[in-house]
């Protein structure tokens, strides 16, 4: 099959993809059309259904596997494809494998890591909370493992809520070699913590979609929330480095405006905030260059770095 990222203007498709967002709408001249968002194990792309009710369009949901016949086309700088036929699979015709994006890292081996940087924990109090999630809720560690760390924009795919958390704790780890007023065992257990209210935000693959506790709540305030119900459990888990670590959890963001609730307030907050967006845009800018062939020439404005972007090129 022709993979979602190797997808060009102009080429014509006929290949089985996920369906991962139907829905129907009305053109300014009131014919009805289709809106669809196509999955493979390397992205998404939007559709169109121009002509929905055409004998060469089966019947199909979102979340159903179908083989498209179309052409992709560029529309305001995206790619997106016309579909002109739909055929309905069923179970046996494809491989879930290749159409569920997954971390390029070994998911055993990333958690393996993550235990052993639990087991560095000093402090009998986080090192108990650490391990009443990670090691000892089986239900909650699969979960965590499996769990992407956002619907779009970085980690978006199985095994990224484990791979960022990693990669912001060992950020951290560093951040502590480098300013020793940090205090670790706080920090790298912010760490950890910082993203676990996404297995509650986020549903799991195939959907990767908002629950309705994730569209109300948000995974840092639930995220505080399990840390208190779980502290509650340990005898004697002082107060004081409880708030302390939910205050790294409720300030990771850094700013109001990008949905934190409090700005940090303590040196281990800061330095969280920084790991975790440092991931968190290197990873996305990667993504970027992945998408593109090259990885050279400009690909455009992009919002979430305010620029436009380009490939570098050694000299």
């Amino acid at each position: 099959m022709k993979y979602i990222k190797d997808l060009k203007d102009g080429d014509r498709i006929s290949d089985i993809y996920f369906c991962k967002h139907k829905t129907s709408a009305v053109t300014r001249n009131g014919k009805p059309y289709d809106n669809l968002i196509l999955q493979d194990k390397t992205g998404t792309i939007d559709a169109k259904v121009w002509e929905p009710n055409s004998p060469g369009i089966e019947d199909f949901d979102a979340m159903d596997y179908i083989e498209v016949f179309g052409e992709v086309t560029l529309f305001n700088s995206a790619l997106q494809v016309s579909v002109k036929r739909v055929r309905y699979c069923r179970e046996g015709e494809y491989n879930p494998a290749d159409y569920l994006p997954i971390s390029s890292k070994n998911i055993d081996e990333m958690f393996s890591e993550m235990k052993t940087l639990i087991q560095s924990i000093e402090n009998p109090y986080l090192k108990k909370l650490l391990e009443a999630f990670f090691v000892e809720d089986e239900v909650f560690a699969k979960a965590f493992c499996k769990s992407s760390a956002a619907k779009s924009v970085h980690h978006g795919f199985i095994g990224g809520l484990l791979e960022h958390t990693l990669s912001v704790t060992k950020l951290c780890d560093f951040y502590c070699t480098a300013y020793p007023i940090l205090k670790r065992d706080l920090l790298l257990s912010a760490a950890m913590f910082h993203d676990i209210g996404k297995v509650k935000e986020l549903s799991p693959f195939p959907e990767n979609d908002y629950t309705d506790d994730g569209q109300l709540l948000g995974h840092i305030v639930m995220g505080t929330q399990m840390l208190a119900q779980r502290a509650e459990k340990i005898p004697d888990f002082p107060h004081g480095l409880l708030a302390e670590l939910q205050h790294c959890i409720l300030a990771h963001h850094g700013k109001y405006e990008y949905g934190s609730p409090k700005i940090p307030a303590i040196i281990e907050a800061l330095a969280l905030n920084y790991a975790d967006d440092t991931d968190a845009k290197l990873e996305t800018f990667k993504e970027i260059l992945e998408d593109n062939d090259t990885n050279e020439g400009w690909f455009g404005y992009n919002r979430l770095f305010e620029s436009n972007l380009r490939g570098t090129r050694l000299s």
